[in-house]
């Protein structure tokens, strides 16, 4: 098996972890939330401390990965995520009162979560270039969606089991990938020193400085999609459960099919967009006009299949918007920013999972109209945010100014050469004088014996000396 295969292949269930963090608990939140006899909004926090300790973690994880090795962050990172999984479990199998510990346990998963799927996006950059880093990527997406639809079916399989087998398949499934990982994974020694914290801070500044009009906002709405996608899942995994006593399997089902949906729209958005970023603004104001009109919708629904069938609609919106957000994101930055700037994405990214349930759960103490025209609003002011300011240039356009300079740079060297080789003209011709007068003088030498610009006594002198 070629290396390039085996890489990838080391590499495929690395995102796939990632993804599993969340979505594979929420089928279970309900039950536990009555074993352990939590509020929701304490539930909710299952979910939040998992999702902010990723967050804060994975530029720092980003940075060590660029300063030591992408392959032993990631090591250390599925080791710590499993052993978070089996502090929470064992915790839930011992205890009575073992929320805290749980919490602990979401934590410790949560710092390894942010060593794992972004450095790994980094790892295919070092190990793959041209067409076989795209085809690099796609995998990792692959295996990224297939998490997204796979988790809710296999949490609540899990689930029918004990409620807090989830936690302890984490150590399984990380060992797993972990040994897959450090067996085929070769990482390629650095070319580069890495650069130090202050570079690296300025680093992003400058970036920021450049593009931060529009790559706020565009971070903001990355977060945004996915603040909503895992607030209407964690509460429409407590709707089916309470209200209609769907569970297990069928739960799990159903959870699925707004996460097919975005994961399907996604596959089809990154295949046709490519390069072309008059397209990509289209799709994200469209995306967010979907989810808009999606939760409006939402809140007229009184049935739960219809229910699905609208946050459907939203679903594609979302699939509409995050591909276009990462070619964006990355289009826009050097290669060697990317992984900087990457890692700030994802962790804002992270902040809106965090952010999504508890907020989710307060909205819905109100009523859930007010939850649902919120999230509309929300989303709604980001579509006209999205028209006025995600106006990213194509790299012609960055480069242009750089370009004129380095032009105008290009244009003084030449000059200084010229003016160098007309002096060098100048100096010339009377060297060639010169060196055509010693021709002529050892050319008279060799026919009259003797040089005619010394004295005539010298002559006379080697004359006697042969008599």
């Amino acid at each position: 098996m070629a290396q390039n295969t085996k890489n990838l292949i080391g590499l495929t269930g690395v995102p796939l972890v990632m993804v599993l963090g969340n979505s594979m608990l929420i089928p279970v939140l309900p039950t536990m939330k009555a074993k352990l006899d939590l509020t929701a909004f304490q539930t909710s926090f299952v979910i939040t401390a998992f999702s902010i300790a990723a967050g804060l973690v994975i530029p720092f994880a980003g940075y060590l990965s660029d300063r030591f090795s992408r392959k032993l962050v990631i090591s250390i990172a599925l080791s710590l995520y499993g052993f978070g999984g089996l502090v929470a479990g064992l915790a839930a199998l011992w205890w009575d009162d073992a929320y805290m510990m749980i919490l602990f346990g979401r934590i410790l998963q949560g710092i390894g979560a942010a060593g794992t799927a972004p450095i790994a996006m980094a790892l295919v950059g070092d190990l793959f270039s041209g067409a076989s880093e795209s085809r690099g990527l796609g995998l990792l997406e692959t295996s990224n969606g297939l998490g997204k639809v796979l988790s809710p079916i296999i949490g609540s399989l899990l689930g029918l089991i004990v409620w807090y087998a989830v936690f302890l398949a984490f150590p399984i499934i990380c060992g797993v990938v972990l040994l897959i990982f450090l067996f085929l994974v070769r990482e390629k020694k650095r070319k580069r020193e890495p650069l130090p914290v202050k570079q690296y801070v300025k680093s992003i500044s400058n970036v920021f400085r450049k593009h931060g009009r529009w790559l706020v906002p565009a971070f903001f709405i990355g977060s945004i999609c996915l603040f909503t996608l895992f607030g209407v899942l964690f509460y429409l995994s407590d709707l089916l459960e309470e209200t209609y006593k769907i569970d297990g399997v069928f739960k799990g089902g159903f959870l699925a099919i707004p996460l097919l949906a975005m994961s399907i729209t996604a596959y089809i958005t990154g295949a046709i967009i490519k390069k072309r970023l008059l397209l990509m603004r289209i799709f994200i104001i469209i995306g967010l006009l979907l989810l808009t009109t999606s939760y409006v919708l939402a809140s007229f629904s009184g049935n739960v299949y219809v229910l699905i069938a609208i946050l459907v609609i939203g679903s594609i919106g979302t699939g509409l918007i995050l591909p276009c957000l990462n070619s964006m994101i990355i289009g826009a930055v050097k290669k060697s920013e990317r992984g900087m700037i990457t890692s700030l994405y994802n962790g804002v990214r992270f902040i809106g999972v965090a952010v999504g349930p508890p907020v989710f759960t307060w909205l819905l103490d109100f009523s859930t109209d007010v939850m649902f025209y919120s999230i509309a609003g929300l989303t709604g002011l980001f579509a006209v945010i999205a028209f006025l300011l995600i106006r990213p240039e194509s790299k012609q356009k960055q480069t242009g100014a750089a370009d004129k300079q380095k032009q105008v740079e290009d244009n003084e060297a030449l000059q200084q050469m010229l003016e160098a080789s007309e002096e060098k003209e100048e100096e010339t011709p009377a060297a060639e004088e010169e060196d055509e007068e010693k021709q002529k003088q050892r050319e008279m030498k060799e026919i009259l014996g003797f040089d005619p610009e010394k004295p005539i006594s010298t002559f006379l002198r080697r004359g006697r000396a042969k008599g």
